[in-house]
C-alpha cells in the first residue's frame, strides 16, 4: 500500500531552517517520482521539489536555491531541507509519491500523498 508520512514541521522565525521527512514505498518500484507540495487553505496546491529515480531533482522558482529534495533509499526516506525560510513558506507540506512515473516535475499531480505536516515561519 502507497501511504506517505510526513514529519518534521513546526514553527521557526524567517532565516531559519527546518527539515521535513517522509517514510515512502515508491523505491521499490523501478521506475517513480517522488516530491513535496504545500497547501493554504483556499488556495491551489503548489509544487515545491520533486526527484525522478534516476536522481533528478526539480524545484520550484520560489525556492529554489533555499530548499533541497533528497532520498534515502536504504531508509525509504525523501528528504526536503528548507533553509532561509520566508513567512511566504508558511503552509502544510504534503509528501507524495507517484510508482511508475514517466516522467518527474517541481508541480507533479501525484496520486498518493500524505495528510501533510504544518510549516509556520514568523517575520
Amino acid at each position: 500500500q502507497v501511504q506517505p508520512v510526513e514529519s518534521g514541521g513546526g514553527s521557526v522565525q524567517a532565516g531559519g531552517s527546518l527539515r521535513l521527512s517522509c517514510a515512502v514505498s515508491g523505491f521499490t518500484y523501478a521506475r517513480y517520482c517522488m516530491g513535496w507540495f504545500r497547501q493554504i487553505p483556499g488556495q491551489p496546491r503548489e509544487g515545491v521539489a520533486g526527484i525522478g529515480s534516476d536522481g533528478t531533482t526539480y524545484y520550484a522558482a520560489s525556492v529554489k536555491g533555499r530548499f533541497t529534495i533528497s532520498k534515502d533509499n536504504a531508509k525509504a526516506t525523501l528528504y526536503l531541507e528548507m533553509n532561509n525560510l520566508k513567512p511566504e513558506d508558511t503552509a502544510m507540506y504534503h509528501c507524495a509519491e507517484e510508482p511508475w512515473a514517466a516522467s518527474c516535475a517541481a508541480n507533479y499531480r501525484y496520486t498518493y500523498y500524505g495528510p501533510g505536516t504544518q510549516v509556520t515561519v514568523s517575520s
